[in-house]
């Protein structure tokens, strides 16, 4: 099962006892998996089309508890891709269009309604069922493992940049984007992805979401400690190199001998232990030195070898 499946599994096994929450929940199911055809005056039918067994269910049951219509299920399974579709039929019948009433789906006089249905949205709870039902008819999650994902997918300018705000009104920051003839409300933030299941109702697969944070950071903590020492390492080896290069010139143009016992002592450590860090280096001197004293010790150096050069030229 898919995380969007598990997602929306938990979503289905929720049942709000505020009848203006079932409302809007089952409103923006119609709304956004749903087809709408009408012949004549007050006559019509919905076809309600989803992948999704558990979203099925959530559509009969609700529309048979809240207006006890008559409903038809099609199961049909697509060769190509091996997944199976629902198909929800609502024929022609005397309640439906009291139903679509209801549910703000159709405007008195005016036809089908165009933006979310306020009447149903004034409480945080029907606020809370009416995306959960957008997201069950239309949503989608990534597995937090890979990437913070979320995106709803629905038709109508107005209806989508309604759904953004109810969804700011829950804290969310969603964005809206327009893809192919129709709009992706989407979230990409950890925050804004966890409030939103919690809304929903989704507290169980919120936690999922968390614990891959979680992992998330303890593994990219581990990557940066590992990249910085890394760097620190390189650094270092190529401080060491530097630092064997300037004993050698010393060598040359001034002989070792002929170096202070301290300086003496760290060309002798050095190439001793080209690997080595200056501060661990240090260490390893008789008595030990601090980094820093030992960093005197190679400007030192670097003086007498070019006071050197400077006199022979």
């Amino acid at each position: 099962m898919s995380f969007t499946a598990e997602v929306k599994d938990e979503l289905s096994r929720l049942e709000d006892r505020d009848k203006s929450a079932q409302l809007a929940q089952l409103s923006a199911l119609m709304r956004v998996c749903g087809t709408l055809s009408f012949r004549g005056s007050g006559r019509y039918s919905i076809r309600i089309a989803t992948e999704t067994g558990a979203v099925a269910r959530t559509v009969i049951k609700m529309t048979h508890k809240l207006f006890d219509l008559d409903t038809a299920l099609t199961v049909r399974r697509s060769v190509l891709h091996k997944t199976r579709n629902y198909l929800i039929e609502m024929p022609e019948q005397d309640e439906l269009a009291d139903a679509l009433l209801e549910l703000s789906i159709l405007a008195p006089g005016h036809g089908l309604a165009a933006g979310v249905p306020t009447r149903l949205l004034g409480s945080r709870a029907s606020r809370c069922a009416f995306v959960r039902g957008a997201f069950m008819a239309g949503g989608f999650i990534a597995d937090p493992r890979g990437d913070f994902h979320l995106e709803i997918a629905v038709t109508g300018e107005e209806f989508a940049q309604g759904l953004v705000a109810v969804m700011g009104t829950l804290g969310v920051a969603a964005r809206l984007n327009r893809r192919r003839g129709a709009f992706a409300i989407y979230v990409k933030s950890f925050e804004d992805i966890v409030t939103l299941l919690v809304a929903m109702g989704a507290g169980r697969m919120a936690r999922v979401v968390r614990v891959a944070q979680a992992k998330k950071s303890v593994k990219n903590d581990v990557n940066r400690r590992v990249n910085a020492e890394m760097a620190n390492q390189a650094r270092s080896t190529g401080a060491a190199v530097a630092q064997l290069e300037l004993i050698d010139r010393a060598e040359k143009t001034i002989g070792l001998a002929s170096l202070p016992p301290a300086l003496r002592a760290f060309c002798e450590a050095r190439r001793e232990n080209p690997e080595l860090s200056l501060a661990a280096l240090g260490q390893e001197m008789d008595p030990p030195a601090s980094k820093s004293a030992m960093y005197h010790r190679v400007l030192r150096l670097q003086q007498l070898v070019d006071e050197a050069k400077a006199q022979s030229e």
